[in-house]
């Protein structure tokens, strides 16, 4: 199964938006992310509605910030891409007449629900703008001025 990275697509994107360009078209942003314009698109529209990024078309448009970075959370991002599940292990998805598969499946349930509740717990105390500065000390390690632009792709 595929891994679901419209969470760090979308976080990605929200960085470089702060740091490096003011606005950036879905086109510059998929050669970035290594993906094509349309699934930017589709990304960055949860992010509009959810009024963390603007969108203008036509010449000299593109997607620009609107919030600062402190005020987005991992939880605020990982909504307005639709909360896509955050396990791909769970019970069986056909229910079963099986008393061990009923016993299984509970405890999966029970236990995965208490895994997400402290992992949204934590997607809420992360801002965008920590991910942003961790992306900052990693320049400063590596004597890079904090305003160069990183090669994110080919």
């Amino acid at each position: 199964m595929p891994r679901d990275n419209r969470l760090s697509r979308s976080l990605h994107a929200l960085i470089h938006l702060d740091r490096h360009v003011k606005r950036a078209t879905s086109e510059t942003m998929a050669k970035m992310l290594g993906t094509n314009a349309v699934v930017v698109r589709r990304m960055m529209s949860g992010l509009r509605d959810k009024g963390y990024v603007v969108s203008e078309k036509g010449h000299g448009g593109g997607w620009e910030l609107r919030v600062a970075l402190t005020e987005i959370s991992l939880l605020d991002v990982y909504q307005a891409i639709g909360a896509p599940a955050l396990f791909s292990i769970g019970p069986a998805a056909e229910p079963s007449p099986c008393l061990v598969e009923h016993a299984v499946d509970a405890q999966l349930d029970q236990t995965l629900s208490e895994a997400e509740a402290l992992l949204l717990k934590r997607f809420s105390q992360i801002t965008v703008a920590d991910i942003s500065d961790d992306y900052l000390s990693k320049m400063a390690k590596l004597g890079l001025p904090s305003n160069t632009f990183p090669k994110c792709s080919e």
